[in-house]
């Protein structure tokens, strides 16, 4: 089932969306006559570095022997073909996309055979990096925070395995990430056991997954496109 949240009218609603419509109670809506707004508006991003072999090898960096977390604040959060403003701070501002994990409900201290009881399902998201700033900034927080920085959408998938998802990353339609999230270092559910152990996860939370190999940067004017199996494709506007 696909989640989403939506604005007609300067109302706010959430629905399900199937076959470019979208099912509130006895309403319908047509998905290209809405706002599509955010899936989840989250407390806060726990992101994963560095979680696909290929992507700490294009960078030079060993392979983690446990997550590398990071954090974005909920003002970087935009939702499916908003606008992401390049930062007058920065001359390099990369893509990354990934998979985004949102919580069900408070997880503390989670097993991780328990995990997936607390995820109420999953997203396309996008980390951008100011590239150039990440090289001085030895804890990231500057390269990742600016406003606009974590566009999410347009949905949230809450019927699918994560252990085997296509992702992919597009340029103005061109292909510039490939991978699959059966490539990953650390899967969901240990991610969600460990980070819960060091800080407790509460509900519309979103955890990102970490991004493959074939990072690169973005201009003004150009489309970012994030598409993955079976949630559907993100879409936004660099500016």
């Amino acid at each position: 089932m696909k989640l989403i949240n939506f604005e007609v009218d300067g109302n706010k609603y959430s629905g399900v969306l199937q076959d470019n419509k979208i099912s509130l109670g006895e309403k319908v809506y047509d998905l290209d006559k809405v706002k599509i707004l955010p899936p989840c508006m989250p407390s806060k991003a726990v992101c994963v570095g560095l979680n696909y072999r290929d992507h700490a090898e294009e960078l030079g960096i060993a392979i983690p022997k446990e997550p590398v977390i990071f954090m974005k604040p909920p003002t970087t959060i935009i939702a499916h073909k908003e606008n992401i403003i390049y930062p007058k701070m920065s001359t390099r501002v990369d893509y990354e996309g990934e998979l985004g994990v949102v919580i069900k409900k408070t997880a503390k201290n989670v097993d991780e055979k328990d995990a997936k009881e607390f995820i109420l399902g999953y997203t396309c998201a996008n980390d951008v990096t100011a590239r150039d700033l990440q090289k001085k900034d030895g804890q990231w927080t500057v390269c990742k925070s600016f406003d606009t920085f974590l566009p999410i959408g347009p949905v949230i998938e809450t019927s699918i395995d994560p252990d085997h998802l296509e992702i992919k990353t597009y340029v103005n339609d061109e292909l510039k990430q490939h991978s699959n999230t059966k490539h990953l270092i650390f899967n969901v559910y240990f991610l969600i056991s460990y980070i819960s152990q060091v800080m407790t996860l509460l509900p519309g939370d979103i955890i990102l997954t970490g991004t493959p190999a074939g990072i690169g940067p973005t201009r003004s004017g150009d489309k970012v496109s994030i598409e993955i199996e079976k949630i559907g494709t993100l879409i936004n506007y660099v500016k």
